[in-house]
């Protein structure tokens, strides 16, 4: 159990997440980078995002982002593609979609790449070094 914001306690099973989000705007992936450099290294700024809970609890280890540079709003494309086991109303508070946070019992990495091809983008796999917190 996981205390998430507005969500309260949480069950996350032990397992593989894929979370959907955006980096739009200028300076997206380096806002993006800094912002799990913070979390992983115990920074002292409170959650904001529901995301935030997440790369913050040590039970949860970032091992890679799959990226796709897009000038277009696809999470919830993304989101409703991918689907399938969700954390209920996670990610999402900005949107209609059920969740942006979903559980595989396997490694979804190709799934994502798949995921990805099929709203037009072009995958790029990010490995993230354990401990570093760093893409």
């Amino acid at each position: 159990m996981l205390p998430i914001g507005a969500l309260g306690e949480t069950t996350f099973p032990a397992g593989w997440y894929i979370y959907v989000g955006s980096a739009l705007g200028p300076g997206g992936l380096a806002r993006a980078d800094r912002h799990i450099r913070v979390f992983h290294a115990g920074g002292e700024h409170p959650p904001r995002w529901h995301i935030d809970h997440l790369l913050s609890d040590n039970r949860f280890i970032l091992t890679a982002a799959v990226c796709g540079e897009t000038e277009d709003r696809l999470e919830c494309t993304l989101a409703h593609y991918l689907g399938g086991d969700e954390i209920g109303g996670f990610g999402c508070s900005d949107c209609r979609c059920t969740s942006h946070l979903f559980y595989r019992n396997n490694n979804p990495q190709q799934e994502c790449c798949k995921a990805l091809n099929a709203c037009g983008c072009k995958p790029v796999m990010i490995s993230v070094t354990p401990g570093q917190g760093h893409i």
